[in-house]
C-alpha cells in the first residue's frame, strides 16, 4: 500500500486504466474459488463463474473507463471504424480530459484557468444572437446532465472558482447589467471603451461582425443632418434673412440626404435588432446609450418641420405627429418613472449630458404639435419637457459629490446644455406666436451657455474622432434656428449678425464631421470599431479589486479644528485619541 499523506496532490488520483473482461472474470473466479474451500456450494459457485466467462467472451468486447479527472463515466464500446479487409486494429479510444480536476482542483485551476477562459471565449459571437440563450441551453443540456453525478462534490469548489467561462457567459448575458457597472468598467467617449483591469465577454484581437459593432449613436448624424434642414429652411423663408437671398434648393438637398442617412442607420439598426437582440438589450441598459433611443423619433419630427414647402405645400396632418410622437412618449414615461422612483437608475446615478435628448424631444413634438395645429398638446409637452429639464440642468450643473467628472474623449456632449433652452424658446414661439419674455429668457440662457463654451475652445480639442462629435452640431443648429427667430422680433444689426454667425459655425461643423465621418468609413475603415461597451461582464472577474478608502465623517470636529502650536494641547489630544483606539479595540 503506497502511503501518502492525505494532504499531497497524488493523493486523489487513482488508477484509471482498462479492466478487460477477461481479467474481470477472472479475479471473479479466484474469489469465488477461495470461498469455496471454506464453503460447502463452493464448486457450484466456481462452475458458475467458469460459465459466466465464456458467455462473456462470445459477446462483443465492453470496457468501462472511470475518470475521476472530468468526475463522471464514460462507458465506451470498442468497435473500430476503420476496419480493412476484415483486419482491425486492437486500438482503444482514452477518455479526453478536460482540465477540471477534482483533486488538486485549485493547482490545477490555476495552472490552467487562463487557457480555460481564452478557449471557451474564442469568437463566441452566439452570445448576442437573438435566441442565444435557447440555443446554448440546447447544446449545454448534455453536459449539465452528466456533471449531475458529481455536482455536489464541485458544489464548494465552482462557488469560489468563477472561471467557468460558458456559465459566467451565460450569466452576463442574460442579465442586465447594472447602471453602476458601466461607470465602473468604461471609459472614453460615451462610455465605450474598457478599463485595462476588466474582462469582456468577447475577445479583443478579432473583428466582430458589422452589426454587433453598429452602435445606437449613428443616430447622431441623423439628428445633425435633419437639423440642418430646418436651419437652412428658416434662413431661406425668415423675414431677419430675405436680404441673403438663399436658394430653397439647399433646404431640399439637406432634407433628403438626412432622408436617404435615417433610412439606411434604421435599416441596418433593424438587423441588429433581428439578428443580435442581446446587444440590443444591452445597449438600452447602457446610461448613456439609451438616451439616443429618444434620436430616430426626433430625426423623424425634425424631418416634418423642416420639410421643404416645395414637396409639401398643404399643412401636415395631425397623424403624423402621433406617430412620432406616441413612441417618444412611452420610452419618456418609462425613463421618468426611474429617475423619479429613486431606483439603481435614479436620476443622480445616471445623469449625464446625454440626458438632455430625453428631454429636448418634448420641445421638438411640441413645436410639430403647434405646426399641426395641435396647441392644447404642445403646451402639455413644453411643461413636461420644461419641468424635468430644470431638475436635469440642476443635478448636472452642481456635479453631485458621488459622480465622477466626466472623461475627455466626453466633452463634445457638454454642448447637449444649450439644445434644451433654445428648443424650449422656438417652442414657446410656435405655441403662441410671439417672442416674449419666457420665450427670450430660454433663449438668453442657450446663448450664455453657449458662449461659456465657446470661450473653452480646449475643453475641445486634443482627442481621436468618433460619433460622439455629432453631438455638436444637433445644439448649435438649434441655437442658431432660436437666434433667427430672436432676430425677427428684435431686427437690428447685432442679431442679423449674431443669427448669420452662429449659422455659419453650425453649417461648418456638419459639413466638416460630415467629411471625416465618409473618410473613416469607406477610406480608413476606422468609424466602427469593435464595441467593447456590450461585451463587458455583470461582475468584474479577475484583477485585485480596490480598497476603499477609509471614508471622513463629515461631522468629526477635528477635519475642521486647527492643530494647535501648545505642547500640552498637542499630549492632551493624542492621549485622548488613544484611549479611544483601545476602547474600539477592545
Amino acid at each position: 500500500m503506497d502511503a501518502r499523506p492525505l494532504n499531497s496532490p497524488r493523493a486523489h488520483f487513482v488508477d484509471i486504466r482498462e479492466v478487460l473482461p477477461e481479467e474481470e472474470a477472472e479475479q471473479a473466479t479466484t474469489t469465488t474459488a477461495t470461498n469455496g474451500d471454506n464453503r460447502p456450494d463452493g464448486n457450484k459457485r466456481a462452475n458458475r463463474a467458469a460459465k459466466l466467462r465464456d458467455s462473456r467472451r462470445q459477446q462483443r468486447p465492453f470496457s468501462r473507463q472511470i475518470s475521476l479527472e472530468t468526475g463522471f463515466s464514460v462507458l465506451n464500446r470498442e468497435k473500430n471504424n476503420s476496419c480493412n479487409n476484415g483486419s482491425c486494429s486492437g486500438e482503444r479510444k482514452a477518455l479526453s480530459r478536460s482540465g477540471v480536476s477534482f483533486g488538486g482542483f485549485d493547482s490545477a485551476m490555476k495552472g490552467a484557468g487562463g487557457s480555460m477562459e481564452g478557449t471557451m471565449r474564442k469568437a463566441d459571437f452566439s452570445l448576442f444572437r437573438t435566441k442565444s440563450t435557447l440555443s446554448k441551453q440546447n447544446s449545454l443540456m448534455k453536459s449539465r446532465k452528466e456533471r449531475e453525478t458529481v455536482a455536489s462534490a464541485l458544489h464548494e469548489h465552482t462557488q469560489r472558482d468563477e472561471g467557468c467561462a460558458g456559465n459566467r457567459e451565460d450569466e452576463s448575458v442574460n442579465r442586465s447589467v447594472p447602471a453602476g457597472r458601466y461607470f465602473a468598467a468604461l471609459r472614453g467617449p460615451e462610455l465605450d471603451e474598457v478599463k485595462d483591469f476588466e474582462d469582456i465577454l468577447l475577445p479583443k484581437d478579432q473583428t466582430w461582425p458589422f452589426l454587433l459593432r453598429f452602435p445606437i449613436g449613428c443616430f447622431g448624424i441623423c439628428l445633425g443632418l435633419s437639423s440642418q434642414a430646418v436651419l437652412w429652411r428658416s434662413l431661406a423663408t425668415s423675414p431677419a434673412t430675405q436680404f441673403l437671398h438663399i436658394s430653397p434648393f439647399i433646404n431640399i438637398s439637406l432634407w433628403l440626404l438626412a432622408l436617404a442617412v435615417l433610412f439606411s442607420v434604421t435599416i441596418t439598426y433593424l438587423l441588429k435588432f433581428i439578428f443580435y437582440f442581446e446587444a440590443v438589450r444591452r445597449e438600452y441598459f447602457h446610461p448613456i446609450r439609451i438616451n439616443f433611443f429618444f434620436a430616430p423619433w426626433v430625426v423623424c419630427m425634425f424631418l416634418a418641420i423642416g420639410a421643404p414647402p416645395s414637396l409639401f405645400p398643404k399643412p401636415l396632418h395631425p397623424a403624423i405627429w402621433c406617430t412620432f410622437m406616441a413612441p417618444y412618449f412611452f420610452l419618456e414615461l418609462k425613463i421618468y418613472g426611474q429617475w423619479l422612483s429613486g431606483g439603481k437608475r435614479r436620476l443622480c446615478k445616471v445623469a449625464n449630458p446625454s440626458s438632455h435628448l430625453s428631454v429636448v424631444g418634448n420641445f421638438v413634438g411640441a413645436i410639430l404639435a403647434a405646426k399641426v395645429g395641435w396647441n392644447e398638446a404642445a403646451k402639455f409637452f413644453w411643461a413636461v419637457g420644461f419641468a424635468h429639464y430644470l431638475v436635469l440642468f440642476v443635478t448636472l450643473y452642481q456635479r453631485l459629490p458621488t459622480s465622477e467628472a466626466l472623461p475627455k474623449e466626453l466633452h463634445p456632449v457638454y454642448s447637449m446644455f444649450i439644445a434644451a433652452p433654445s428648443a424650449a424658446s422656438i417652442a414657446w414661439n410656435a405655441i403662441y406666436g410671439e417672442f416674449d419674455g419666457l420665450s427670450r429668457t430660454c433663449y438668453f440662457i442657450a446663448l450664455f451657455l453657449y458662449a461659456s463654451l465657446v470661450v473653452r475652445i480646449n475643453f475641445f480639442t486634443g482627442f481621436r474622432f468618433s460619433l460622439a462629435w455629432w453631438s455638436y452640431t444637433f445644439p448649435m443648429t438649434t441655437v442658431s434656428v432660436a437666434t433667427i427667430k430672436y432676430a425677427e422680433n428684435v431686427p437690428c444689426t447685432i442679431s442679423k449678425v449674431l443669427a448669420l454667425t452662429l449659422s455659419f459655425m453650425s453649417s461648418t461643423m456638419v459639413a466638416l464631421l460630415f467629411v471625416s465621418t465618409l473618410l473613416h468609413a469607406f477610406v480608413w475603415h476606422t468609424l466602427f470599431p469593435n464595441d467593447l461597451a456590450i461585451a463587458i461582464t455583470k461582475k468584474r472577474h479577475g484583477g485585485n479589486v480596490k480598497e476603499k478608502k477609509p471614508v471622513k465623517r463629515a461631522y468629526d470636529i477635528r477635519r475642521w479644528a486647527k492643530p494647535s502650536s501648545l505642547p500640552f494641547v498637542t499630549s492632551i489630544r493624542k492621549q485622548s485619541s488613544g484611549g479611544k483606539d483601545e476602547n474600539e479595540v477592545e
